[in-house]
């Protein structure tokens, strides 16, 4: 039978980014999206001008009706979210569709690069360390991962023997995997390897330990990529694969999209061209069980 995840996340028009990619993403990994809108937008808000919809009020809707419906999930997977409100709004759904054979994945969207986004509250990073205590899994970036923790991003990120800041980085996600999520996984992590290249990392942390997967840094700053991988990372638990093996899968899927992007020159808000590389997508290693 073919597993459905619950999806909230906005729409967006253009950019490539949110819903537009997970519903890509985990269609062609066999895996049915059922998407919930927290808004919906002309283009992602990293173009200097968009129009946005907000649904904050409907999501509520969505919730009653499928309760209704009687439908059941195999995982839940949270992005973007806007406000508290929309916070306390995924609780509810969650508090209704989460069984103990479902799985949460929540990607804590909050900031990058050491700065938070315009929505970024100290009252919405308190909602977000309650939902991210109620996940199986997260996908943070670093500057999400020091939101989390209360940890110093510039003096992590500062780090010049990448060791250091491995074992830092493993450190403060084991540091959240005793509070709550059982698979810390963080993101586009930048060091130098021992010949001086330029890398870019994911760290897959649980409580007994962490295993880096890591690729050529190809530069530039896409919009989408974090909803790419997190996209891979909930079709592929969902259809059983182990999730070392799906980082590594997801890896060499946004490299190529990356190497692609970057030799035609695309702007950084378009997102990157991962459409022709998905087929990569579209097979079924290992199983993994949450329980």
């Amino acid at each position: 039978m073919t597993k459905k995840i619950a999806v909230i996340n906005d729409l967006s028009g253009f950019g490539r980014c949110s819903l537009t990619a997970a519903i890509s993403v985990l269609s062609v990994m066999g895996v049915q999206a059922c998407p919930l809108p927290t808004a919906l937008l002309t283009a992602q808000t990293g173009y200097p001008s968009y129009y946005c919809d907000d649904y904050t009020d409907k999501m509520e809707y969505y919730r009653s009706e499928w309760e209704k419906m009687g439908q059941h999930f195999d995982g839940i997977y949270t992005g973007f979210v806007a406000s508290e409100e929309q916070i306390r709004q995924i609780f509810r759904f969650v508090d209704t569709f989460k069984k103990t054979d479902t799985f949460l994945l929540v990607d804590p969207v909050m900031g990058d690069d050491g700065d938070t986004y315009c929505m970024y509250t100290l009252s919405l990073l308190s909602q977000m360390k309650r939902l991210v205590s109620m996940s199986d899994i997260i996908t943070p970036n670093l500057t999400e991962l020091c939101l989390l923790t209360d940890a110093d991003y510039h003096a992590l990120a500062g780090r010049r023997d990448h060791r250091e800041l491995i074992q830092a980085v493993q450190e403060l996600g084991q540091e959240l995997c005793r509070s709550g999520p059982k698979t810390v996984v963080v993101t586009g992590i930048h060091f130098q390897d021992d010949d001086g290249t330029k890398q870019m990392g994911n760290l897959c942390i649980d409580r007994e330990g962490a295993s880096l997967s890591s690729f050529p840094y190809v530069g530039g700053s896409y919009s989408g990529t974090g909803d790419l991988f997190a996209s891979c990372l909930t079709a592929g638990i969902a259809r059983g694969d182990s999730i070392p093996s799906v980082i590594e899968t997801a890896g060499t899927f946004l490299e190529l999209a990356l190497l692609d992007s970057v030799r035609e020159q695309v702007p950084r808000e378009d997102g990157v061209n991962y459409e022709k590389y998905l087929s990569l997508l579209a097979k079924n290693p290992n199983p993994i069980k949450f329980g």
